[in-house]
């Protein structure tokens, strides 16, 4: 594969989670599926209903499309929009997270297992108790612990739930409320459930101050994700309505963390949503855009590029359309 070109182009694909399994490397990102209709804040366009697991034999060899790894149709629970999941290895299973929207039209969030990295993924009779929003990434720690980030603003329903409960009409953090992060939990052995009560992650300014909802280049919006680089846990982001891939850093898997710079430019399209994987020595950030759709927001198409960090543990911005 060549860095900085779909991975795929038979389909639309975004939202990519790319782990190295078996010594290949798997991208689990969801399914766009065409259509006419409008864009809107809530998320509307983006329909998808399927998930096809994409493989790699190493970054110089064709990506393949493994078919469909689990389809909405076959999971009680979901109504619609099944969209950006992630997968984990742990007890010789592979556990694939997603969110969707119940009957009731509330985003939740649901996993289903296989013994195959690629699936097909038998899915759990009802989404994790607890669980609500969008985008779960998950992390298998050093010492086998497991952890699970989610949740989105606006049409992810993040900030509908400040008071304990589902409330469409809970007023968003703006100007110098205190941005909500995004939700953190241990899951149990059984990677099916949470462990530890659900929590909203801190990130903080350079001087310890909580960030706010009006800093909005630096502010959580969706897509966590987690990874370690030199025992240090870096949460990174997107901040939503400045297009930005941001991270901070931690010694702790739940925080705080301190802000630490941008990964990179906004890309074509509105959302941005990615991955950041260790391979063969070297480090990538798979992400996706609207370039093969000329800019049409819900037919993306993931992409990957080489991640490089400097001597200070700061990563280097990207800058995605130049080479």
């Amino acid at each position: 594969m060549k860095e900085r070109t779909p991975l795929v182009t038979h389909i639309f694909t975004a939202d990519p989670s790319a782990h190295v399994f078996n010594g290949k490397i798997y991208v689990y990102p969801s399914h766009d599926i065409p259509h006419d209709g409008e864009d809107n804040d809530d998320g509307d366009e983006y329909r998808m209903e399927d998930y096809h697991i994409l493989s790699l034999d190493n970054l110089d060899a064709d990506c393949v499309d493994n078919g469909e790894a689990l389809h909405m149709k076959n999971i009680p629970w979901v109504s619609k929009q099944m969209w950006a999941p992630d997968c984990a290895y742990k007890n010789g299973k592979y556990y694939l997270y997603f969110p969707a929207r119940d009957k009731d039209g509330i985003f939740r969030i649901g996993v289903a297992v296989s013994d195959k990295p690629e699936g097909p993924f038998e899915p759990e009779e009802n989404y994790i108790e607890g669980s609500y929003s969008i985008d779960p990434a998950v992390l298998v720690d050093d010492d086998g612990r497991s952890y699970i980030y989610y949740g989105g603003l606006w049409g992810g329903q993040l900030e509908m739930w400040q008071t304990g409960k589902f409330d469409e009409n809970t007023p968003r953090p703006v100007g110098k409320d205190k941005a909500l992060g995004p939700m953190f939990a241990e899951l149990n052995e059984d990677m099916k459930s949470f462990k530890t009560e659900p929590k909203h992650l801190e990130i903080l300014d350079e001087n310890g101050n909580p960030l706010l909802a009006e800093d909005e280049d630096r502010r959580y919006f969706e897509g966590p994700w987690m990874h370690k680089y030199n025992g240090l846990y870096y949460l990174s982001y997107s901040t939503g309505t400045t297009h930005y891939l941001v991270y901070g850093t931690s010694e702790n898997p739940d925080g705080p963390f301190t802000y630490r710079g941008r990964i990179m430019e906004p890309v074509i399209g509105w959302t941005t949503h990615h991955s950041i994987v260790e391979y063969q020595g070297k480090w990538y950030l798979f992400y996706h855009d609207c370039e093969l759709s000329n800019g049409i927001n819900h037919r993306r198409c993931v992409k990957y590029t080489e991640l490089k960090y400097n001597e200070d543990g700061t990563i280097q911005t990207i800058h995605p359309y130049e080479q």
